[in-house]
């Protein structure tokens, strides 16, 4: 099948130089996003919507990955860190900073953000990067706290740049008043209209050049393009390509987010092998690119972008080939596989720029082979309920289509909890996958490139563990005032202190 008709504006990645504002221009943001917010809790700040408010906002983590140029790993809340010879990590935490209650930042609030963070009391986001292994926080005095993981974890510093900071008087329970150590309070949030964050005078760093901000929601992206064009707004940070027409004021960036079909290899027909690979045979990823995808967009044989640690250039993406899916599906109903079963294509309203198009052309892909594929949409709050284990059985073998983002670098942000037979959000229940896992998060260097690596093969080529589709390229619009661009962390935060004003 091929995607015809579509014309497609310029895309443009440079910006010229325009007149700087006077020195007293206003501080306020407003930012215009594609869905709305429903929770605001530090724990699920790892999912992308709510990281954009909170974190490094109102919300602040042990250390920080800065990717604005070559990719650091920076100090925020912890001033140092060094690991010991058991191979547990020591952090130094930063004295003198205060919570927006007024109350004082030590290592207790540390672990008690840990272990509220893991606790099975309540279900954190945060708490599937930690998966596949036993952790334990340990308080060495006030301002010094270490972390003791079994197997050790050599990028343990990095996994807690995921782990949001928040008093030791936070309950267990979920919170909509977020309290951190930010350079920002929480000062109104209207749902289905706004979320202002107003900036702190006591905070412990440098003052940011915003003032204060506010998250519009609007789901159309030609509107949201709109709003930048007409003052309404002064970034979007997703826009579609078609909109990206303006040199001046509308930039590409590689995007950390992979669109992605999870199949589970619990329920018929994607139980069999024969069925997934078909599935993957059955979709003309090229048809996309260039079309109802930018052209800079990239065919996906993994969770995680290129420039990821061990990222396998070896694995070729699977072929279009329908006639080859339909005789994988004739060999599977001949061996008795209900590969007749509906199928329900489920995805998120407004998750990316055409979302509409794209998720029919797909049902439409996977029906000429001869599945049996219903197609649903659902908002981002009744999504994110059902797309963790149990998986629901209501709408019979649920195909999620979904985006992944791993921004920080390495695979473990991604292997555990989508491909483990314990992680949350995974159709895969395979003894070598799970081995594979476990002996690449506790490896170094090349070791852990190498098995990372071999572990990318065997999901791809021999599991077919689930659909892979494409690596997103993101467009933003920025008004002309407004001295910040886009980098591939900007679907999953956008940290006010970096922006500033021309």
């Amino acid at each position: 099948m091929r995607l015809t008709g579509l014309m497609m504006g310029a895309a443009f990645a440079a910006c010229a130089a325009v007149p700087a504002l006077a020195q007293d221009a206003d501080r306020d943001l407003r930012i215009v996003v594609a869905e709305e917010v429903d929770l605001l809790e530090p724990c699920m700040a790892t999912q992308s919507t709510i990281g954009a408010v909170l974190l490094q906002n109102i919300s602040e983590t042990l250390t920080y990955l800065d990717v604005r140029g070559e990719s650091e790993l920076t100090p925020k809340l912890a001033e140092s860190w060094t690991q010991n010879d058991d191979g547990s990590w020591r952090f130094n935490l930063r004295q003198g900073v205060t919570f927006s209650d007024g109350s004082a930042f030590d290592a207790a609030d540390v672990k008690h953000s840990f272990d509220r963070m893991m606790s099975d009391q309540i279900v954190c986001e945060a708490k599937r990067y930690f998966g596949g292994m036993e952790v334990q926080a340990t308080v060495v005095d006030d301002h010094t706290i270490d972390f003791t993981a079994d197997p050790a974890q050599p990028i343990m510093p990095l996994l807690l740049s995921l782990m949001a900071i928040v008093p030791s008087e936070t309950p267990i329970e979920f919170t909509r008043e977020p309290v951190g150590t930010g350079p920002y309070v929480l000062s109104d949030w209207t749902p289905g209209q706004q979320i202002v964050l107003s900036a702190r005078d006591d905070y412990w760093g440098d003052a940011p050049a915003v003032t204060s901000a506010t998250w519009l929601f609007r789901s159309d992206p030609a509107v949201r393009a709109a709003m930048i064009q007409t003052g309404e707004a002064d970034i979007a940070p997703s826009i579609a390509v078609l909109d990206a027409t303006n040199p001046e004021t509308d930039f590409s960036y590689l995007d950390s987010e992979t669109i992605y079909i999870l199949l589970d290899d619990a329920v018929a027909p994607t139980n069999d092998v024969r069925v997934r690979q078909a599935m993957n045979m059955a979709i003309d990823r090229e048809a996309f690119i260039g079309t109802l995808l930018p052209q800079d967009a990239l065919l996906a044989t993994s969770l995680f972008p290129p420039s990821t640690l061990g990222w396998n250039p070896d694995v070729a993406v699977t072929p279009y080939d329908p006639e080859g899916a339909i005789a994988l599906l004739e060999d599977a109903r001949a061996d008795g596989v209900a590969v007749d079963t509906q199928m329900t294509l489920l995805a998120r309203t407004a998750n990316f720029p055409n979302i509409v198009e794209v998720m029919e052309a797909l049902q439409q892909m996977l029906q000429e082979v001869g599945l049996t594929v219903d197609l649903r949409f659902l908002e981002v709050a009744e999504y994110q309920r059902i797309f963790k284990k149990p998986f629901p059985t209501e709408m019979g073998s649920v195909l999620f289509t979904a985006m992944h983002d791993n921004s920080k670098g390495d695979p473990s942000f991604t292997m555990f909890f989508k491909y483990a037979s314990e992680g949350p959000q995974s159709g895969t229940d395979d003894p070598k996958v799970d081995q594979l896992i476990e002996d690449a998060s506790a490896a170094t260097d090349d070791d852990r490139a190498r098995l990372w690596s071999e572990l990318q093969a065997y999901l791809h080529d021999e599991l077919y563990a689930d659909v892979p589709l494409f690596h997103t390229v993101g467009y933003a619009r920025v008004a002309p005032q407004i001295d910040w661009r886009p980098t591939i962390a900007t679907t999953s935060m956008l940290p006010l202190g970096e922006i500033g004003f021309k």
